[in-house]
């Protein structure tokens, strides 16, 4: 099946409005379309300037996480129906960091999947093993369990593999590795979801960059990419996105 790349950068605590700067460039360069779909997650008080400047770009403005009801009691959380009012089109959920900083679980994580899914907005469920659990073998049937508790009941999801141990520290799994977790994650959401798991873009995170971008783009089941030190420039993220 064929499947539009996505190239989804992950800003995480970074950014301050005189960031749109790179913003503005990756706009320039990606005007006109091409064959991958693009988003920009930066930190919640940038998403609406972000929205803004990025109408008819072509580039998706999303979110880094969002609470699973719809309004209330909840200081500091941003609803997804929030989310969306303000322009954003999809939100990252379940990432490492997320689950160690702030002990969220995977029945937490489809809660906010589904909330997400209610609100319009485009789930990207993280999944990934610590160095310690690939060590031990556990790596497949870590990802696998997170990925079975973190699925909503909607297709409508991306999926990213991320490894704990890869994120932002240059080490990358061998293309094996990441061919096999893929293949796996492939075969549970079909398994999940039938002939529309086939659809759903599975994305490889951990320390992606131009040098490699192009390498583990072309690794079967690897739909794009989802980056994060390296979306924070744009010369470097327009490298990746031309990769993909």
């Amino acid at each position: 099946m064929n499947r539009t790349p996505l190239v989804a950068g992950n800003w995480k605590m970074n950014g301050l409005p005189d960031s749109a700067a790179e913003l503005h460039k990756m706009i320039g360069a990606l005007k006109g379309g091409g064959h991958c779909d693009v988003l920009v997650c930066p930190p919640f008080p940038l998403i609406a300037t972000f929205v803004h400047d990025s109408v008819d770009s072509g580039i998706g403005i999303g979110a880094q996480d969002c609470h699973f009801a719809e309004a209330g009691a909840h200081t500091g959380d941003v609803s997804a129906a929030l989310l969306a009012a303000v322009g954003a089109s999809a939100v990252i959920l379940g990432h490492s960091e997320r689950r160690a900083d702030h002990g969220e679980g995977d029945a937490l994580v489809k809660a906010k999947a589904e909330a997400a899914l209610a609100a319009g907005l485009m789930p990207v469920i993280c999944v990934g093993e610590t160095e310690a659990q690939r060590d031990s073998g556990d790596a497949e049937a870590t990802v696998l369990a997170q990925l079975d508790g973190s699925l909503p009941d909607s297709a409508g999801v991306v999926v990213a593999y991320e490894p704990v141990w890869a994120i932002g520290t240059g080490r990358v799994p061998e293309n094996s590795d990441i061919a096999a977790m893929h293949h796996a994650i492939r075969q549970a959401v079909v398994g999940r979801y039938g002939d529309a798991g086939r659809a759903i873009r599975l994305l490889y995170g951990g320390s992606v960059k131009p040098g490699n971008a192009k390498e583990i783009f072309a690794i079967e089941d690897v739909d794009g990419g989802l980056i994060g030190g390296a979306s924070l420039k744009a010369d470097d993220f327009l490298a990746i996105v031309a990769a993909a």
